[in-house]
């Protein structure tokens, strides 16, 4: 399953969601604030600043998703 993932800037949480193929339908799944883990937040907000970019590079992108899917799967084992 591929998560999406935003940040509250307000509340310093990290907003975890999924969006099945074929729907446009996204589907809330958990928030999970700063504090519970600081790494999925710095690397959401990375993924966020590599999204505004002028100047999108895709393969970078798709790397720091990547890596947000992993430390958030691995937070998920860990509960």
């Amino acid at each position: 399953m591929n998560f999406l993932f935003a940040i509250d800037t307000n509340t310093k949480e990290i907003i975890i969601s999924d969006s099945r193929k074929g729907t446009n339908k996204i589907d809330f799944i958990e928030r999970i604030s700063l504090h519970d883990n600081e790494n999925l937040f710095k690397a959401v907000e990375l993924l966020t600043n590599i999204s505004r970019a002028s100047n999108i590079d895709a393969t970078l992108f798709k790397a720091m998703d990547k890596v947000c899917q992993m430390i958030y799967n691995k937070h998920k084992e860990n509960k």
